[in-house]
């Protein structure tokens, strides 16, 4: 059955706007629902560059509805609409809403624009299949902004809302650019505005080895309903008013895990482990409430418990990829380098095209070795991210490993191309042009790495050992003080130092670095600094 729109008259014309459907309609395929879409989502380009969702018409004036931090910075905003034409934004039709990370925008054009139908979100629990549309932001080998559109499944439809309005978590794949566009229900309407990803770096994190990512799955949208509730509430006039829901007094599932969500996202881990040990006492079987309480463990550096609640997710569900892949970062941490291997091989067989599978499975050959294997992994990360200034960083280290310095230097390069900030990529770079004995370019390589950072000792290590080539004795001591300053037990800095001293002053100078670095280094199992300090203290003390 298809309820048309709701039409009423108005002094400023004819006012068109989407009903919320009360009635059961049948569903569409998603084939159908992406027609749908297309029609009603515009691109909102500018700096940083989002979307919208078509939800008003009075006369030749549109509304658009989006993610309020979209459209955050005054600028000069184009919008895009289904038919490519683009008009300028008058920001002073802007309209943060309060409260909540929504604002609405207004254009005019004579064009007949399809008009959004609004759902009703409450009647999406946790299973129902969704699905986002949006205009991912360009990449270096996608120049332009193009509709996007994914299925996934409701996580969660919590009754209290996050700290902005968010409400809605569901799987679906999103992209930065996607923020401001439609969540859509089976039957087309839109019941969501989609505002924070996992692919954004609030949902993705690096992790104690900065060579792998971590993937949380959460996506999270502000609910339609909240919106209408506002509007209803405030002077935004020609919107339905939404049937009010009572609030349960009952804990639910929905709830704790949406609590568990905002713990994690804050580093609260142990909040999140108890949220989601609360959903989890609600409702066992829910894989993905497992899988992400191990993420909170592997937060705590807690590694086997980390696995022990993935093996429960994928017992639930094996075809759950992010159980796979965030089982195989335990296992990193565990060192378990033949089983992290297996997982992100079957996390890639249910989603081959995960550039951050790739990324990690490649960090992971390198750890077994198989440095050509490990590239060929970098490599097919880049292809489908473009943009992954780590698989550059990766693959720049595991090249240098190879002794192709020339490729390490490039994909060194573009990695701080694309993240200027990456102290570690200028530290790894400056290694590089010193082996490729070009001294002043790695001296300048650490010398940004340490302003990006200055709190790291290995890179005053290494910008001493450079000067210590150059025979800049008590530069580079100087540089071995602080590294040994901030990083007090840091058995190669000692070392170093000695070997300066004996240059700069007198061999016996060396004697107290020589023994404090094979003290050391004995203590770390790290028997090559040991043994170089031993020769070094048998010349001095034949």
């Amino acid at each position: 059955m298809k309820v048309p729109s709701s039409l009423s008259c108005s002094l400023l014309g004819t006012t068109v706007l989407a009903l919320v459907q009360t009635q059961p309609v049948a569903a569409l395929s998603a084939t159908q629902i992406n027609a749908i879409a297309r029609q009603i989502t515009v691109l909102i380009d500018g700096q940083n560059p989002g979307s919208g969702v078509m939800i008003k018409r009075e006369g030749n004036r549109f509304t658009v509805l989006t993610a309020r931090h979209v459209v955050a910075t005054p600028d000069e905003y184009e919008l895009i609409t289904p038919d490519g034409k683009r008009t300028r934004l008058n920001y002073n039709t802007v309209k943060p809403l309060p409260g909540i990370d929504l604002a609405i925008l207004e254009f005019t054009s004579p064009a007949n624009y399809t008009i959004a139908k609004l759902g009703n979100a409450r009647q999406a629990p946790g299973g129902t299949t969704v699905y986002v549309a949006g205009f991912p932001a360009p990449t270096a080998a996608i120049t332009q902004s193009i509709f996007t559109f994914t299925e996934g499944k409701m996580t969660a439809n919590a009754e209290r809302p996050l700290a902005d309005g968010y409400a809605l978590v569901y799987s679906n794949n999103t992209l930065p650019g996607m923020s401001g566009g439609p969540v859509l229900n089976g039957v087309g309407e839109v019941i969501g505005i989609h505002g924070k990803a996992d692919t954004e770096r609030s949902g993705t994190q690096t992790t104690a080895n900065p060579n792998v990512v971590v993937k949380t799955g959460f996506n999270l949208a502000i609910p339609i309903n909240t919106f209408l509730s506002l509007a209803s509430r405030t002077a935004l006039k020609g919107f339905p008013v939404p049937v009010a829901a009572p609030l349960s007094n009952q804990p639910t599932t929905d709830n704790f895990f949406l609590q568990a969500i905002a713990k994690y996202r804050q580093q609260d881990y142990r909040g999140a482990i108890a949220d989601f040990d609360r959903a989890i006492r609600l409702n066992p079987q829910l894989d993905l409430a497992y899988s992400n309480r191990g993420l909170a463990r592997y937060g705590l550096q807690d590694y086997r418990g980390a696995v022990a609640d993935f093996d429960r997710a994928i017992r639930l569900n094996p075809q759950l990829d992010l159980a796979y892949y965030n089982r195989g970062l335990a296992r990193y941490g565990l060192q378990d380098y033949r089983g992290a291997r297996a997982d992100f091989d079957q996390a890639i067989r249910l989603n081959p095209k995960d550039a951050d599978a790739y990324n990690n499975r490649g960090s992971v050959r390198r750890e077994l070795q198989d440095y050509r294997g490990a590239v060929a992994d970098f490599d097919r990360a880049i292809r489908l991210n473009p943009k992954f200034d780590l698989a550059y960083y990766n693959r720049g280290i595991t090249r240098r490993k190879l002794q192709d310095y020339g490729g390490a230097l490039a994909d060194f390069d573009q990695a701080i191309r694309l993240n200027p900030r990456d102290a570690d990529a200028y530290n790894n770079r400056g290694f590089v042009r010193y082996g490729l004995q070009d001294y002043g370019g790695a001296l300048a390589d650490f010398d940004q790495a340490i302003r990006l950072n200055p709190e790291d000792a290995d890179i005053y290590n290494n910008r001493g050992f450079v000067r210590y080539g150059l025979q800049d004795y008590r530069g580079a001591i100087a540089d071995f003080d602080q590294a040994i300053r901030l990083q007090p037990d840091l058995a190669l800095a000692y070392y170093h130092r000695g070997l300066a001293r004996a240059q700069a002053e007198e061999r016996r100078a060396a004697l107290p670095d020589y023994q404090r670095a094979a003290e050391l280094a004995q203590a770390q199992g790290n028997d090559q600094v040991y043994q170089l300090a031993i020769m070094q203290l048998r010349e001095i003390q034949p």
